[in-house]
């Protein structure tokens, strides 16, 4: 199979080297990268590669560069290539089996590359939906222990993995999960976008993610918060409501109430405790959560004794670590440093200041997720949610909605949506909402002269918290 039979944009083909790696088939990409399983002549061994590669922002050139769709991708390219090249150097240092091992990096074809070891076996996300009858209260506490020791090696060296979801956590054939990349260039990318985007993952991402830097500060239980969603959603079927969503209307249900059969109630209690909304009353610490669920946090001796670590090593023999100094291929010096987060960084807020921070954040952020177009203009998409609360108000006519979009509304402000005056009013949280079915809008706020206004376009099921500006 080439490398763009499974039909994944401006991937390479198959054939193509990078010196001893020949690219054999695409195995994974997204938004912002792809990831291709590669063979390495030299050593004769799989690997994998993974090419920083945003569709929003480049397309594949003839000679198989990559090329801006327009110069004012310029500056958001450049710091998403800074921070991919910058995470390989992170990952790097570690020597953790539950940890993407970073073996050489790189940059050619004007964008960057990192090859790692090949890992077999499926996401959490792909075995939830091939093998939902293996998900049981003794399959997550045996993948749980490796999972904490991984997630508990990058807060020991004051980082945040701040991107941990059901397709970041891979299970292996030996069932030994490795948690995968931090995402670092669609976060970047997002930080800096002239829209204010925020690439995050609906559900498993906590209020403080969606923060102005320094508003309420990020810590171990953020990550907490992640991991939290992603033990919800084995268990329940879904993710947790959006947490920007649960500050104007919490409809989130504890576990603990709906009991769902086979659990107990410490599990359930513990990951009712790591959703709390207010980083103050999560587990502070991986020890912490793990305490709560009565786990151990497995270390890394402990998973060489018992899981071989190379995929293609033979299955009997457990694997002993051997971590070498990444190799440096044309890196580009002028990368910003990566900023730990370390445990001198961080204060704690008081759970007033925390919940009054949250509201005010709301009246500005934009939560989007980003769709894969190839139209010059970086798209707007909905953030996906299926637990938002179902506003009363179906703006769109007989049509089926779509999304719930809320927007910050004070009494006597008028809404216009395609020219057309809607009854909607503030709920007692100081935002409206509107449902809306598939297609293209334009919300205007009409306050005296003053006119707030921005366009949407709606192509799928999510929840979307706007804050309309001046035309």
């Amino acid at each position: 199979m080439s490398a763009n039979e499974n039909h994944t944009p401006n991937a390479l083909p198959a054939g193509y080297r990078f010196n001893e790696f020949e690219i054999k088939e695409v195995i994974g990409g997204g938004g912002f990268g792809i990831v291709y399983r590669a063979w390495d002549h030299q050593l004769e061994r799989t690997i994998a590669i993974k090419e920083y590669m945003p569709v929003s922002l480049a397309v594949r050139a003839d000679d198989l560069s990559l090329e801006l769709r327009g110069e004012r991708f310029q500056k958001l390219f450049n710091a998403g290539r800074s921070s991919f090249i910058q995470e390989a150097r992170l990952l790097a240092r570690f020597n953790h089996p539950g940890l993407l091992h970073v073996l050489r990096f790189w940059e050619e074809n004007d964008t960057a590359y990192m090859g790692t070891l090949y890992y077999s076996g499926m996401t959490l996300k792909e075995w939830q939906v091939t093998s939902p009858d293996s998900i049981d209260e003794a399959w997550i506490r045996r993948l749980l222990p490796p999972l904490f020791g991984a997630i508990n090696t990058i807060h020991a060296a004051g980082y945040l993995h701040r991107d941990i979801s059901l397709d970041n956590i891979q299970i292996q054939e030996n069932q030994l999960p490795v948690l995968l990349d931090f995402g670092s260039a669609r976060k970047e990318i997002g930080n800096l976008s002239d829209e204010t985007e925020i690439m995050l993952k609906p559900g498993f991402a906590p209020i403080e993610q969606y923060s102005e830097e320094g508003e309420i500060e990020q810590g171990p239980w953020t990550d907490i918060y992640a991991l939290g969603a992603v033990l919800h959603n084995l268990i329940a079927g879904h993710a947790p409501p959006v947490s920007v969503v649960r500050c104007i209307e919490d409809n989130y249900q504890p576990l603990v109430e709906r009991q769902p059969e086979g659990y107990s109630l410490p599990l359930l209690h513990a990951i009712d405790c790591a959703l709390a909304m207010k980083p103050a009353d999560r587990p502070q610490s991986i020890d912490a959560f793990a305490s709560l669920i009565d786990l151990p946090v497995s270390d890394v001796e402990a998973l060489v004794t018992t899981f071989p670590v190379a995929a293609e090593a033979p299955a009997a023999e457990p694997v002993a670590i051997v971590v070498p100094e990444p190799q440096v291929m044309a890196v580009n010096h002028a990368a910003a440093a990566i900023e730990p987060v370390t445990p001198r960084n961080v204060r704690r807020l008081s759970p007033g200041l925390v919940a009054a921070a949250a509201i005010a954040i709301l009246a500005v952020v934009v939560v989007v997720w980003k769709t894969n177009r190839h139209s010059e203009t970086a798209p707007i998409a909905a953030a996906p949610s299926a637990s938002a609360p179902v506003a009363s108000n179906n703006a769109a006519g007989s049509a089926p909605s779509l999304a719930t979009v809320y927007l910050r509304l004070q009494e006597g402000e008028k809404v216009l949506l395609n020219g057309e005056a809607k009854d909607v009013k503030p709920a007692s949280s100081g935002f409206a909402s509107l449902n809306l079915a598939a297609g293209n809008y334009r919300i205007e706020v009409h306050n005296g002269s003053q006119v707030l206004s921005q366009s949407l376009t709606i192509d799928k099921p999510g929840t979307w918290l706007i804050n309309p500006g001046k035309p």
